[in-house]
């Protein structure tokens, strides 16, 4: 295989070698989705639903008058579930032109302000002022998603003041404070610089649109608040002398006038009105996305993932896009490249829409993709929703990261995430269609994982094949996960070998790391067999001479039992039973 190294590193191949012949990962999952506030388009790792609730909100009214009703994302599905058995998530708002909301702090002297807060979250519904407020100060606007701010304890003769961050619909005599910060100052060359002590960091995506999309860093102070960061500060330079005095007179001028403010001037963008959840997404609106003019947004997204180095990650899945639909599978198309690209991350994808009856319909759009990255599971199910008050119906990429992480938790990658044991919906009420033996079949044929109902047994996961077309150990989740969790160790275990001699030493170490890996795979049930060679005999004097590190590994993955065969032999009377 010839290949171009260029820059240092670590670098994983695979060949495949377990062709049929003819006729015969603790690391964390992503979710790309809209959500109901939060940072639009920058990754963010929550390791828990409440963070989650706290950084992108939950359930959200939609509509108006007669026909407003409250909503959540799939996005918040996906997070809820994976997270009941994960430790991490990566999460990706998407957002089409959203901007955060703003309030500027009045300056107590002059007519200016004395510094910028902006919300870490983007949206309108950070916007908690533009209206009039009510009785103790009760915000037209304000709501539990928002916030408010507050500036007390103003001292001239320190230059010191407080910050109270308070929840957008709480009232000056029932304050809700989320955060406060004490003896803030002007002054840069203190410790308590409002900048500092809050942060004023800010990612912003470049080259959004193009092939290499990436998010640039500025500001000085990493961000401490979970709310807001700081700009636009009218500094005070060394606001006290050596004794203890105002240096400058007209410094205190600079100071924050005492009272509170709201924020102002956050966008949604643009979004389709009324947004389309559950079963009734389509091909022009997914939860409020139209991809034949929105899909940047999701396909940054997915090229901001692609980054190995920045965002590690194992899975993927972009709950509410719809295979079958022409506008969404060209976003679908981008994350399937994505994956393969990666070669560490693997996607599990949803074949068609809500109603589907043809189950032709279904194995056509398996039987239009082939790789072993993917996976896709029918038909669609339904569960509670104990906030909205009611089942709703998703499908079934909004779960089966769950499964995956129930899969891990219990057992290991390299073992099916189905059957009874592992590959159970708990949460699942129904599916959309309770399938046959026979229909299982006609999708199992054509790699489409059926999502089974067996009575007392619930909703079960039934398959576990990817989209590859040709017969191989590739074919099946567990092997390519088991690919996928092999690979992450070795690139991240071995990275310290890196501008290492290469000498017989350096090769020793790398056996000694990688040998005790796969012994405890094989102990574990994931291995049949396995060598690994890094010797004299693939690292030959033109391969030093080209300052490589050559290994190779051989596996033979353990393959799962997916179908078992018992014959029932009926002997006569006083015949003996064979040994």
């Amino acid at each position: 295989m010839a290949e171009k190294i260029i820059s240092p590193g670590v670098f994983t191949n695979e060949v495949d070698q377990s062709f049929l012949p003819a006729g015969v990962a603790a690391i964390g999952a992503a979710v790309i989705g809209p959500t109901q506030k939060g940072p639009a388009g920058i990754p963010t790792t929550v390791s828990s639903y409440s963070e989650y609730l706290q950084i992108f909100g939950g359930n959200f009214s939609s509509g108006s008058g007669a026909v407003e009703s409250s909503y959540k994302y799939l996005t918040n599905y996906a997070a809820q579930e994976y997270l009941k058995y994960a430790d991490t998530l990566t999460v990706v708002r998407v957002g089409d032109s959203m901007s955060p909301a703003t309030a500027e702090a009045t300056a107590s002297g002059v007519a200016a302000n004395s510094f910028k807060l902006t919300t870490l979250s983007d949206g309108a519904d950070q916007n908690s002022g533009g209206g009039t407020e009510g009785v103790n100060h009760l915000l037209s606007n304000g709501t539990v998603n928002n916030i408010r701010y507050e500036i007390a304890n103003v001292n001239n003769a320190k230059g010191t003041f407080s910050l109270l961050l308070r929840r957008g619909n709480d009232t000056s005599n029932r304050k809700v404070i989320l955060e406060q910060y004490n003896n803030l100052t002007l002054d840069p060359n203190s410790p308590n610089f409002i900048a500092r002590a809050i942060g004023d960091q800010v990612q912003t995506l470049r080259d959004g649109g193009g092939t290499d999309p990436f998010l640039q860093l500025s500001g000085s102070y990493a961000n401490r608040s979970k709310y807001v960061r700081v700009s636009d500060v009218r500094t005070t330079y060394n606001y006290l002398d050596e004794n203890g005095s105002i240096r400058v007179a007209d410094a205190t001028a600079s100071l924050p006038a005492a009272g509170s403010g709201s924020f102002t001037g956050g966008s949604d963008g643009t979004v389709a009105h009324p947004r389309a959840f559950y079963e009734n997404i389509s091909n022009s609106n997914t939860q409020g996305f139209n991809l034949s003019s929105q899909s940047a947004p999701y396909i940054d997204a997915i090229r901001l993932l692609k980054n190995q180095d920045e965002y590690d990650i194992n899975l993927l899945s972009l709950p509410g896009l719809i295979d079958n639909f022409t506008n969404h599978a060209v976003v679908l198309t981008e994350a399937v490249n994505m994956v393969e690209s990666r070669g560490d991350c693997f996607l599990v994808a949803d074949p068609v829409e809500f109603g589907t009856q043809a189950l032709s319909t279904v194995t056509a759009k398996a039987d239009a993709r082939d790789s072993n990255y993917v996976a896709e599971y029918w038909p669609w199910v339904k569960i509670p929703d104990v906030d909205l008050g009611k089942n709703v119906w998703v499908p079934a990429s909004t779960l089966i990261p769950s499964v995956y992480a129930f899969n891990d938790r219990v057992a290991a990658p390299w073992f099916a995430p189905a059957g009874l044991n592992r590959g159970a919906m708990d949460i699942a009420v129904q599916t959309e269609r309770k399938l046959t033996h026979a229909n299982r079949d006609t999708l199992y044929d054509s790699n489409v994982n059926p999502i089974a109902t067996f009575p007392n047994s619930g909703v079960v996961v039934y398959g576990q094949k990817t989209l590859q077309k040709k017969a191989s150990a590739l074919d099946r989740v567990n092997v390519r996960r088991l690919l996928i969790a092999a690979k992450k160790f070795i690139a991240s275990s071995t990275k310290f070998l890196v501008f290492e001699n290469n000498t017989a030493a350096t090769r020793n170490r790398f056996l000694s790391i990688v040998n005790p890996y796969f012994e405890n795979i094989q102990q574990r049930q994931g291995l049949y067999a396995f060598k690994v060679q890094m010797d004299e005999a693939n690292n030959t004097p033109d391969v030093i001479d080209r300052n490589e590190l050559r290994g190779a590994i051989f596996l033979q993955p353990a393959k799962t039992a997916e179908f078992i065969v018992i014959d029932f032999n009926i002997l006569p009377t006083g015949a003996s039973f064979p040994e």
